[in-house]
């Protein structure tokens, strides 16, 4: 009887939505439920909590269970962390931005006027500020991983650094026109992996300053023996000598048995001292006119060619030389 009695009652699980209705009304408005339930429903606000006291009063459900369906659907619910990688990301992607922009205009902010007649122009591209970015966040690490800096992971402040030493100190690199991939990976590992500044031993540093001060000073005499005459200095561009001695140098140590030289005026005279070794003497004699009565008249009288063997490392290196750049055998 008892079961059939607790199966009948109004308390049953099949009612529970029906009370529940009630009870929210309840809460919202005691004077809107019957009277015998307003009853029973003040009675439950003095039934003692778990811990012997009595709990605060109930709050109806309906309006927070709105609220959080409202706030799901402007997306109020969606994780904290999740905004916070999307915020990081975006800046990764700035990040990834500026990388690209010093590979490409960093050769336009380079330090290539020693005598600062001009200021560097301004490039807002190499500038953080550009795309966003504030102090604060300098100093957070973010990804390097396509970069040759040595580091996976760097301070924004970091790679800022290793770029503008790599290309905006005293040279200006530019390969990014370059179409194949493959070259323009092993350009920026060459340049980036030092930050543009290769350590060199004392012998090397020393053959460096020999070639240097050899292309000097032959341009310095050229230019008192030779005063008004064309001559195609090179002065300026005395770092070619010791740029084209390294080539050979490296190529004869690789195992580069010839190498045909096709250049232009500018710097001739030097190339053929300096770098195939040709006497100075007969040079000057054929720049003078007093060689064999056969040579042709005007200035091509002393660059018919010239052919030598250069010591290198791995032995004895072929050098052919020739006026106009038709051919480069490497």
């Amino acid at each position: 009887m008892m079961q059939s009695f607790q199966l009948n009652s109004y308390l049953f699980g099949g009612n529970a939505p029906y009370v529940e209705e009630l009870y929210e009304n309840y809460l919202d408005n005691p004077a809107s439920v019957p009277e015998k339930w307003r009853a029973y429903f003040d009675q439950m606000q003095l039934v003692p909590a778990t811990g012997g006291t009595v709990d605060q009063p109930d709050v109806a459900h309906a309006p927070v269970v709105a609220s959080f369906a409202q706030r799901a659907k402007k997306g109020f619910l969606q994780p904290q962390s999740q905004s916070a990688d999307l915020e990081v990301a975006r800046k990764q992607v700035h990040v990834q931005t500026i990388i690209a922009a010093y590979r490409y205009l960093g050769s336009r902010y380079a330090n290539l006027d020693p005598l600062k007649r001009q200021e560097r122009p301004s490039i807002p591209e190499l500038d953080p500020a550009f795309y966003g970015l504030t102090e604060p966040d300098m100093d957070i690490v973010f990804s390097a991983t396509n970069t040759y800096f040595g580091q996976d992971q760097m301070t924004l402040r970091d790679i800022v650094k290793s770029l503008r030493d790599t290309y905006c100190r005293s040279i200006g690199f530019e390969y990014m026109h370059i179409g194949d991939p493959a070259q323009k990976r092993w350009l920026q590992e060459r340049v980036e992996t030092n930050l543009a500044s290769p350590q060199f031993t004392g012998d090397q540093k020393l053959r460096i300053l020999e070639r240097l001060t050899a292309a000097e000073g032959l341009e310095r005499y050229l230019h008192t023996r030779y005063v008004g005459q064309k001559r195609f200095s090179l002065e300026g561009g005395e770092s070619f000598i010791a740029s084209l001695d390294e080539l050979i140098q490296r190529g004869g140590r690789d195992g580069v048995q010839e190498i045909v030289i096709g250049m232009a005026h500018r710097g001739r005279l030097n190339v053929l001292v300096n770098t195939l070794r040709k006497n100075p003497s007969v040079l000057f004699e054929e720049f003078e006119g007093k060689q064999a009565d056969d040579l042709p008249a005007g200035d091509v009288k002393y660059h018919q060619g010239f052919s030598s063997d250069v010591t290198t490392p791995g032995g004895l290196c072929i050098c052919r030389w020739h006026l106009t750049p038709r051919t480069w055998k490497l």
